[in-house]
């Protein structure tokens, strides 16, 4: 009887490629969640301008600020426009809202939820004379470094 050649894989060989498998990971994943946050961020950035331009057209049509909210209040969740980010339904990463309207005046805020609660960035403001800002972001970071 002559040998047999055995094919296959020695465990020494599936060890090593679990290990670089193992490594890829550690590196790529951390890098593909913070790509999902930014991409988040961009899509929460998109909408709450959308909803400024809400407010634009709610104070065409109206002459105030006033009554842009759920029950014609002056903050909460929006009546002119969704609820939250992204704005075209699925799972829901800001929650959008007025938080304060005058006549002339206002400032909408889109606040982290779900799996985007966590974000460095926290908070999203725009007011109507277009300044953009942060709340609840860390330490060091400001508007520039999260509105892209």
């Amino acid at each position: 009887m002559h040998g047999r050649k055995v094919h296959g894989f020695t465990l020494i060989e599936l060890m090593i490629a679990v290990a670089v498998v193992g490594i890829l990971s550690a590196i790529a994943y951390p890098s593909f969640v913070e790509q999902l946050r930014q991409s988040r961020r961009a899509d929460c950035a998109s909408a709450l301008v959308s909803l400024a331009n809400a407010m634009e057209r709610h104070y065409t049509v109206n002459g105030t600020y006033l009554g842009a909210a759920t029950g014609g209040a002056d903050t909460g969740a929006p009546a002119i426009f969704a609820t939250s980010s992204p704005v075209d339904g699925g799972e829901a990463y800001y929650n959008l809202t007025i938080q304060n309207a005058t006549a002339s005046t206002f400032t909408v805020q889109a606040t982290p939820t779900g799996a985007q609660a966590s974000d460095q960035c926290g908070s999203f403001t725009l007011t109507n004379n277009g300044r953009k800002g942060l709340t609840g972001a860390a330490a060091g970071l400001g508007w520039e470094d999260c509105w892209r």
